[in-house]
């Protein structure tokens, strides 16, 4: 079957979704995103993410493409155009198109594209089952990370180099050799005693949205967590590691840079924690 995308008011194959060269997000980078999983044909914190994505228009002062109640029905007629199961639907808002020049043009409509694709649940579970392997890399991005922005050159680098040392992820450390947090995560350790931690939201890091489900989970269950910043020393002396995102959900961390982590296994609460996570989008299904 043919993959269908949006682009700017029409379902089109895969194969001819196009924008035009002067689109701000292709000149600029003037543009957000957001990634949203797919789990039984039904999307998870669906509000989160666009909660998050009408922050980050705001914070541009980019104006929606659509009102949220007919994105909505967009979101899932791409998702049902495209018979995803199990997978992911990726939303692009940009300035739209106006001839290049750096302030913001007047009275130009916002560009929006959707795409979906399937992923393997079951991939997915084996991968959390064996637990993966990141690296540490200078944080060189911009100091507005909070917002979603398509302007990924630096996380992609960071990916890059995680790659090139066989590396599944790579957490970001600022210049005060503090963890940010992953090129395309959020990190967390499992501190000696027992103390889940991550760092709290700000201007520094993305405010993850599997992150945010999982503190209320955790709240739920009436487990602590520390919001604080870690160092690359106390996230290599941690009893555990793990990371989150909408793909990744929560994903255990065996070794970081050369160390492994505990006993190179995914640990108690790592595992504990993806299980809360699980049952927590099978009660969204």
């Amino acid at each position: 079957m043919s993959r269908i995308a949006y682009v700017n008011g029409q379902y089109v194959p895969h194969r001819d979704a196009s924008v035009h060269i002067e689109d701000r997000g292709y000149q600029f980078a003037d543009g957000v995103y957001e990634v949203v999983t797919v789990t039984g044909g039904r999307m998870i914190d669906e509000e989160g993410h666009l909660d998050r994505l009408w922050r980050s228009l705001n914070e541009l002062r980019m104006a929606p493409p659509m009102k949220r109640a007919p994105l909505k029905m967009v979101m899932r007629e791409v998702i049902r155009q495209n018979g995803i199961r199990d997978g992911i639907i990726y939303l692009q808002v940009t300035r739209g198109v106006a001839p290049r020049d750096h302030p913001f043009p007047k009275n130009t409509p916002s560009s929006l594209v959707m795409t979906a694709k399937r992923l393997s649940m079951a991939k997915a579970a084996k991968t959390a089952e064996q637990g993966v392997s990141v690296i540490t890399v200078p944080d060189i991005r911009w100091t507005r990370r909070d917002i979603k922005s398509v302007s990924l050159l630096p996380n992609v680098l960071a990916k890059q180099e995680a790659k090139d040392r066989g590396a599944y992820e790579a957490f970001q450390v600022d210049d005060d050799g503090m963890v940010t947090e992953g090129s395309s995560t959020n990190a967390w350790i499992v501190t000696k005693e027992g103390r889940i931690v991550t760092r709290p939201t700000s201007n520094s890091i993305l405010a993850g949205i599997t992150r945010a489900s999982l503190i209320r989970e955790l709240e739920k269950n009436d487990i602590e967590i520390e919001l604080r910043s870690f160092s690359v020393e106390e996230l290599l002396d941690a009893k555990e590691v793990f990371l989150t995102s909408s793909t990744s959900y929560v994903l255990p961390v065996v070794k970081v840079d050369d160390q492994v982590i505990g006993n190179g296994h995914p640990g108690i609460v790592s595992q504990k924690l993806r299980s809360i996570y699980e049952n927590f989008m099978a009660g969204e299904v």
